[in-house]
């Protein structure tokens, strides 16, 4: 029984394929090419990939929307219906980030006075290296320069009747900034805070920079090289005169 078993074990099947060990070896890698998936190609490098520059988020759309209506048409154009028209938005989106319009005043108007309380801060940080005179004029320039750049909210900052100040705190808070900055530039000058010296260099600044957006200087000088080259020479002799001792 053990010899016919091992006969029958070894007795070669006549319907059956001989395979070599050259045969084997020969279809093996084809067979196994042939189960597996097509290669992904290969992922490009990270530096060369193109960034994809981050959209803006919705509250700062409507805001960027409605400083430019402020600058080419003035408050009375700015509606919360308009705004979303140019920021491309839906008529109820900003209602999502502001109750009414005078919230989106307020919004640019706190904007408006941390900007220019930016600006006065950096005037006064190079009293230590260039003396007062230089800083009535870097200050002055600060000043007029925001209001060129920025006419609709220096339009805006100082009438409490399109931003009430009681109903909008950080609005108040921003330009109780700005004023500290005027204030220690009075000090700079002057020895000592002083509000009359406070209220003084501040309608020197202030009236040159209406006159230069909206009065008759605005008129009389329609390019921007021409108004900012009369605005450096008169405060060039305000800084000269205002930083003259007293005799």
């Amino acid at each position: 029984m053990t010899a016919s078993i091992r006969s029958a074990r070894k007795a070669p099947d006549p319907g059956a394929r001989a395979t070599t060990p050259a045969s084997r070896s020969a279809a093996t890698p084809a067979a196994r090419s042939a189960a597996k998936p097509p290669a992904k190609p290969a992922a490009k490098p990270a530096e060369t990939r193109a960034a994809k520059p981050p959209a803006p988020d919705l509250r700062q759309r409507i805001l960027d929307a409605a400083a430019d209506l402020l600058r080419e048409e003035g408050v009375a154009a700015l509606s919360m219906r308009e705004v979303a028209r140019r920021a491309g938005v839906t008529h109820q989106a900003p209602y999502h980030h502001f109750a009414d319009r005078e919230s989106i005043l307020a919004e640019l108007v706190t904007g408006g006075f941390s900007m220019l309380a930016d600006r006065l801060a950096r005037a006064n940080d190079g009293a230590a290296r260039h003396g007062p005179r230089r800083v009535l004029y870097d200050a002055g320039h600060a000043y007029v320069d925001f209001a060129l750049e920025q006419p609709g909210r220096f339009r805006i900052m100082f009438r409490p009747e399109l931003c009430d100040p009681t109903r909008f705190p950080a609005a108040a808070e921003a330009g109780d900034r700005a004023h500290t900055e005027l204030m220690r530039m009075v000090t700079i000058v002057h020895g000592a805070p002083d509000e009359a010296l406070a209220t003084l260099h501040w309608s020197q600044v202030h009236g040159l920079a209406s006159l230069m957006v909206d009065g008759g200087l605005a008129d009389k000088m329609p390019s921007a090289s021409a108004r900012r080259a009369h605005v450096d020479a008169v405060l060039q002799a305000y800084a000269t005169m205002a930083s003259a001792p007293s005799t």
